[in-house]
């Protein structure tokens, strides 16, 4: 029988359990992948580790950030200067720039061999820069029909990771989202079902959230439904999703970007919704949750401290634990939970405040499952595959080990950074390459690509487009319209691009990027100046 692998992390633990407990000089005590005590540093340790060398991180242990909304495989793409303000997502999505910007690039990485693999690592590497232990997944296709989840070190909600892990449903067929009762029984069904829900500001974005209401007068609102964006929505509204028990994503800055607002996030707190973050992506949003921790305070300043620190942190672990039914064994620091933590330097803030005015530069520990997958070096000993990073001039080591469960054949960041800054830069020629023709090969093996969700395929919808009485909006983009710009060649279309930097210390463009973003107010431009410097 293997030996039991034991840790115990000393510094100041805030455990966001239900009594907001926060241990000042603090024990935390993992066995395996499971927390087995919080405790006082002067008490004694539990059975087992009595010969265990006590840790001195000098930090403040969190449990682990959860992003319950973000396209990952869009996060090698820079943040887009976006051209004008729109009011609705189906528009945004049919400028010229978005299909050289962002879907056309990302089409070509995502069918090229090699490409798919590097852009999982260095997406997950980036959240763990941001100190994120789970988030939405990178879905494959392959040219056989068949489809999978990338499966690498980050949880992702999609997926189950056994006992107490439900897997949420984030990709909604199109015959049920179509169907109102179907789509109303595949909510019955889930433990979780993660929805786009009125993305937008007009009465287009907002007429998807009616069309949950069937002919037969049933509303397709359950604690099951996990509402992402919710920016047409109306106090009325939220106060049928907190009746209902449903939870809602908040993605501030990819709606202040795109739409120059957010969602009525007051009504949604006075309504008693339960909020989750979600960075969304990096060509209209945040690097990692982290990130979008900072940005989602300084909207809460903007309307005279909405949130407290304890609240907007909890966004971002128990409540999103609690959105997808995972609060049972993540999202706080309590004995029996899996060990899903992250450390940041210092204990000299208050407790909340000094994970929210951290830099990535402060986050010493990431542990996933009970598993050091980054951190500083002294933390990381042991690191079965250790690859070294430098992060705002500090040193960093990465644990990569571990086999990586799918297609995928797994590469290490430094070869998925150098590999993905040639394909950006040569964007064209992997463009005419992939419009050579291509023999068919009965003997040759599958072949997997990116299945790229923004892209919505005809079998699957990441929006609610119910038909019910009239009330469900058809698509805004013309069919024709597309197909027309579909069929310009890519490699006709396509520039070089640079990699967006995996971190927010080292981008050296991003915040002269934010001041020029057009939709965003002067206050809150200058509050994430203030935030991201």
């Amino acid at each position: 029988m293997p030996q039991a692998r034991l840790s115990a992390l000393h510094g100041r633990i805030v455990t966001m359990d239900p009594d907001d407990a926060v241990f000042d000089d603090g024990v935390i005590y993992v066995r395996d992948h499971t927390i087995v005590a919080v405790a006082d540093a002067d008490e004694p340790p539990p059975a087992g580790f009595e010969q265990v060398k006590v840790e001195r991180t000098g930090a403040t242990l969190y449990p682990g950030l959860i992003d319950l909304h973000n396209h990952l495989s869009y996060n090698v793409l820079r943040l887009w200067q976006v051209p004008r303000r729109y009011t609705n997502r189906d528009d945004w999505a049919r400028h010229p720039d978005y299909r050289k910007l962002i879907s056309g690039p990302m089409n070509v990485l995502g069918q090229t061999p090699g490409y798919p693999a590097a852009i999982a690592r260095y997406a997950e590497c980036k959240c763990l820069l941001g100190g994120v232990t789970t988030s939405q997944g990178i879905a494959l296709f392959s040219n056989s029909g068949m489809s999978s989840f990338y499966r690498g070190f980050l949880r992702n909600p999609e997926v189950s990771d056994g006992p107490g892990f439900p897997a949420a449903h984030a990709r909604i067929a199109d015959v049920a989202a179509e169907d109102g009762e179907r789509f109303m029984r595949l909510l019955k069904q889930k433990s979780a079902l993660l929805l786009h829900l009125s993305e937008g500001t007009d009465a287009r974005a907002h007429k998807h959230f009616q069309a949950l209401t069937l002919p037969s007068g049933e509303i397709a609102i359950s604690p099951s439904l996990v509402g992402i964006h919710c920016v047409a929505l109306k106090r009325k509204d939220f106060d049928l999703m907190a009746g209902k028990g449903a939870s809602m994503v908040w993605s501030p800055l990819s709606n202040l970007l795109l739409y120059g607002k957010t969602a009525n996030i007051k009504a949604a707190k006075k309504a008693g919704v339960n909020i989750t973050l979600g960075a969304d992506w990096s060509p209209s949003g945040s690097k990692h949750l982290l990130g979008e921790l900072k940005v989602a305070r300084a909207v809460s300043q903007a309307q005279g401290g909405l949130f407290s620190d304890l609240e907007l942190v909890a966004m971002a672990t128990r409540n999103a634990a609690r959105a997808i039914k995972w609060h049972n064994v993540v999202g706080s620091l309590e004995s029996g939970k899996r060990a899903d933590l992250i450390a940041i330097k210092g204990t000299d803030k208050p407790a909340y405040a000094q994970l929210l005015d951290c830099r990535e530069r402060d986050i010493v520990l990431v542990m996933i499952d009970g598993v050091r997958r980054y951190g500083l070096p002294k933390l990381m000993r042991g690191a079965r595959h250790a690859e070294t990073w430098t992060v705002g001039g500090s040193r960093r080591v990465f644990d990569l080990a571990g086999p990586v469960e799918g297609p995928l054949k797994p590469q290490g960041l430094r070869a998925s950074t150098d590999l993905l800054r040639r394909g950006l830069r040569d964007l064209v020629d992997l463009a005419k390459e992939l419009e050579k023709p291509r023999r068919a090969s009965r003997s040759a093996k599958p072949e997997w690509f990116l299945a790229l969700e923004e892209e919505e395929p005809v079998d699957s919808c990441i929006r609610p487009r119910l038909c019910n009485h009239g009330t469900s909006p058809r698509r805004s983009s013309d069919p024709l319209e597309m197909a027309r710009a579909a069929a310009v060649p890519l490699s006709t279309l396509l520039g070089p691009l640079e990699l967006d930097p995996i971190s927010l210390c080292d981008d050296r463009d991003f915040l002269a990027a934010i001041e020029r973003q057009r939709n965003l107010s002067k206050p809150i431009r200058a509050a994430l100046a203030a935030a991201f410097a």
